[in-house]
């Protein structure tokens, strides 16, 4: 194999709960992940020298070592003891810096690209033990799916499919420091936690009521509290027929859960009409 082209698809967190801060500086997780519809398009071709060339449709999207893409392919040139070079062409859909892991699943990405192009045939845990030295949502991204997240985000447990639903995901024009949400973040007074436990047990039954009404992000008090548009993006996706509402990851993007795709069309086209959203995508739950 010469060339391979792969999807890889945004997350967003249908709940998240931080428990505690960890000695090493890492925050102890527990949260349900889920893959939906939104993807950056990778093509991955080998070359002959041992180079690592990235191109993307993005002028604000780095080509080097920055990109966890270009660190991924020089993780498993250097594993392997890889001779070949890799060429990456990446077209960006995922919005950036938006708490939906798209560096993450690119990176993933790369590593099943990698893996295929070279036959290297690796289990999927010998791809994930590679990809949490890249990032703790790479492992993640790696199964996709529905899946409980423990640890700090590592810790997997695959989670039936959900029910069939329609999602409006929208992102500002503005972007969030992952570091900056955590850093103020005092998980030690946190006055309430998702119940996460109650989600799983929801998901098991194929309760899509009883999921939407269990979504909570305990990261909303940091990132909405300093930027006070996204409870007001939340506030609207509710009023225009959402079962609930929630922000996906450290933010800023907004995502809304809807029985009826008819109802989550209007209300996606009455984001965009709104000025809600700088990117506004009607999508779905996928496995």
């Amino acid at each position: 194999m010469e060339t391979i082209t792969l999807q890889a698809n945004a997350k967003i967190n249908l709940g998240l709960d931080v428990l505690r801060r960890r000695e090493d500086g890492y925050h102890e997780v527990k949260m349900v992940m889920q893959t939906i519809g939104i993807s950056d398009s990778l093509t991955f071709s080998r070359i002959p020298a041992q180079k690592i060339v990235l191109e993307t449709d993005r002028d604000d999207l780095p080509v080097d070592a920055r990109n966890l893409v270009y660190r991924a392919v020089a993780l498993m040139q250097e594993k392997y003891a890889l001779t070949d070079g890799v060429s990456v062409r990446i077209t960006k859909r995922i919005p950036m810096a938006a708490g939906m892991a798209g560096g993450s699943a690119d990176a993933a990405a790369a590593i099943h690209a990698m893996d295929a192009l070279y036959g290297l045939g690796l289990s999927l845990e010998q791809k994930q033990a590679l990809g949490v030295t890249l990032g703790a949502d790479v492992p993640y991204c790696l199964l996709g799916g529905t899946a409980l997240a423990e640890g700090i985000g590592e810790i997997l447990t695959p989670l039936p499919a959900l029910p069939c639903a329609s999602l409006v995901v929208a992102k500002p024009d503005f972007s969030v420091s992952t570091k900056f949400v955590y850093e103020n973040l005092h998980a030690d007074r946190l006055s309430r936690h998702p119940d996460i436990d109650g989600m799983v047990q929801s998901i098991g039954r194929g309760d899509l009521l009883g999921i939407a009404s269990r979504m909570e992000n305990v990261l909303e008090s940091v990132t909405a509290k300093a930027y006070p548009v996204i409870g007001e993006m939340k506030a609207f996706l509710i009023g225009a027929g959402a079962m609930n509402a929630l922000m996906s990851g450290s933010g800023p993007t907004v995502f809304g859960v809807f029985e009826k795709e008819d109802t989550a069309r209007t209300a996606c086209e009455a984001m965009k009409a709104g000025g809600f959203g700088a990117q506004v995508f009607l999508t779905g739950f996928r496995a």
